[in-house]
């Protein structure tokens, strides 16, 4: 799922004397910033007859799932959160494999914008009905003859004003309070896999669970469990058959299918994969979850299980470099972006065709989150990293997450823009969002921070 911040397209309602019913649509994806705009407005009646308000529009979902995730609606008065999906169709819910598909199975509402001639079943996995909403032509043309503005990823929530209002010093201290206080839950955590699996397996687990980036953080860190640092160490060259195998990736015919210039490398995964595949291999139902569609192609999960074996085979080094004591960002980094490999280094996928130039298998982005979100707390914990040195690291380019935090806290990124320059500026906002914003339902209305900030000041 891809959008844009500015509506481009201009959609005109058909003349008077058209001959069909009703037009083309506009692209979903004019439709979903409509909708998240306010456009249709927030009170509405479902297909069956049940008053609907729009408590909260939610957050924009840029990757695979849900269009519109953490929102919250009133139906009869009743409070509801989770995901709402909209769609051009009514029947587009089953033509796109929603109801098969377990990241649609806490959706709360379907909005569509045009009816189907019989009334469909919008259902879930577990074949619950979703509250189904229809957006008439009247509302779309009315709202498509508007003057269009830019729609961003999120909106500003009501502690822009006092944040504006709060001086550089007590807001420095409050975003070093909450870079603090999560660096400390996040060597916490670290430490707890350590204590029950040992260092390498934590390391391993984070490690991979980054490289999962935000679709597969979950199924990279399962992979990571189910084909354990030390089992990879013991197998030695079939390593990286192993990975590809539990992953789920490999196939009797998936070599056949390839080009020519990859059917080498899966030829040799697959022969060492078939003798271990009793071992390993998960049961039916209990497949990793992995999502491959909406992933830019660097991040697609085929090569970031190449990384991670990649890894495997310089594991002595990264170890010390990532676990050294005192710990530093810089040396780790470097080398990560210097890792190897004859294959993944030059290919997207399994079946891909080679590219042309060399992609890097750990970029400085994904290398600075793993030092952000693992390394670094560990280090002020225990591997003789101070808070001076911790504030002192710069960040890459803000992610979604970030600029989403941005716009609901200072108003814009342009605003956030003083506070984003270093990582514990990153993870301060996004401690303060998850505090705050992702424990509300109310749309701000019932927030405490706003009012817990003039009480910091």
């Amino acid at each position: 799922m891809t959008y844009g911040f500015l509506l481009e397209s201009i959609w005109h309602p058909p003349l008077a004397f058209a001959e069909t019913a009703s037009a083309a649509l506009p692209p979903e994806l004019e439709l979903q910033a409509l909708w998240f705009s306010g456009a249709f407005g927030r009170t509405f009646r479902t297909t069956t007859g049940r008053s609907l308000k729009i408590v909260q529009f939610g957050e924009w979902n840029r990757g695979a799932g849900p269009d519109f995730i953490h929102a919250a609606i009133e139906i009869d008065g009743e409070l509801r959160t989770g995901p709402i999906e909209l769609d051009s169709l009514a029947s587009d819910w089953e033509t796109h494999g929603h109801a098969e598909n377990p990241a649609f199975q806490d959706v709360i509402l379907h909005v569509v914008f045009q009816a189907d001639a019989r009334r469909l079943f919008t259902r879930s996995l577990t074949h619950q009905e979703i509250p189904h909403l229809v957006i008439s032509e009247l509302q779309l043309s009315d709202a498509l003859n508007r003057p269009q503005r830019e729609v961003a990823i999120a909106h500003p929530g009501r502690c822009v004003t006092p944040l504006k209002q709060l001086p550089s010093g007590a807001l420095r201290r409050l975003l070093d309070e909450a870079a603090s206080h999560r660096a400390a839950t996040k060597a916490a955590r670290w430490l707890r896999c350590a204590e029950i699996h040992g260092r390498d397996a934590a390391l391993f687990q984070a490690t991979a669970e980054t490289l999962g980036y935000r679709g597969n953080a979950l199924p990279m860190r399962l992979l990571a469990q189910r084909a354990p640092l030390s089992l990879l160490k013991s197998e030695g060259e079939a390593a990286e058959a192993i990975l590809f195998g539990t992953a789920g990736f490999l196939s009797p015919h998936v070599h056949e299918l390839a080009l020519s210039d990859t059917r080498v490398y899966l030829r040799g995964l697959w022969d060492t994969w078939w003798q271990d595949r009793p071992r390993h291999e998960a049961a039916t139902g209990r497949e990793i979850p992995w999502k491959t569609h909406g992933q830019r192609p660097a991040n697609h999960p085929h090569r970031r299980i190449g990384t991670l074996a990649a890894l495997v085979k310089v594991w002595p080094a990264y170890r010390r470099l990532a676990l050294a004591r005192p710990f530093a960002a810089k040396p780790l980094i470097d080398f990560l972006q210097t890792l190897h490999h004859d294959f993944w280094s030059y290919h997207h996928t399994l079946t891909s065709a080679t590219s042309k130039q060399r992609v890097a298998l750990f970029g400085r982005s994904q290398a600075t989150e793993l030092v952000a979100n693992h390394l670094a707390p560990l280090a002020l914990f225990e591997n003789g990293m101070s808070y001076a040195d911790y504030f002192k690291l710069r960040n890459s380019a803000p992610n979604d997450q970030v600029k989403r935090c941005s716009i609901r806290l200072f108003g814009s990124q342009k605003a956030a823009a003083p506070w984003l320059r270093r990582v514990c500026d990153h993870q301060a906002l996004l401690q303060i969002y998850q505090d705050f914003c992702l424990e509300d339902f109310s749309d701000c209305a019932s927030c405490p921070f706003p009012e817990q900030l003039a009480q910091w000041r």
